[in-house]
């Protein structure tokens, strides 16, 4: 149940932010939904491994490069799931900070 719950709020996040945001955009509630699983199997498989690799120059940045980080997976889900499209990395930046901000506060106002 849990689960369901975050891929659920993770889902209502992603819509938001296409919602807000000009240059994302999708399809349908089931493309929402796949695309909220694929952010979080991509969060938790190459999430990891992109911020080993990055850690220099996110050390340098003081952790801001984590932005760069966290719409670079953003971004993939898009390549990954055809109705879902994302038009630039501006927009994929804009998109995750609004899926973070929105996913943060479903998560408090649920609990």
């Amino acid at each position: 149940m849990k689960f369901i719950g975050k891929l659920l709020i993770s889902a209502l996040s992603i819509g938001v932010a296409s919602y807000i945001v000009p240059g994302i955009h999708v399809d349908g509630f089931m493309t929402l939904l796949i695309a909220a699983f694929l952010f979080g199997i991509l969060n938790a498989v190459i999430r990891p491994v992109l911020v080993i690799l990055t850690l220099p120059i996110t050390i340098v940045t003081l952790g801001l490069f984590l932005l760069i980080v966290n719409a670079l997976v953003f971004t993939m889900v898009a390549w990954i799931l055809p109705g879902f499209s994302i038009s630039s990395f501006g927009a994929a930046v804009i998109g995750w900070l609004i899926v973070a901000v929105t996913s943060w506060i479903a998560t408090v106002l649920v609990k």
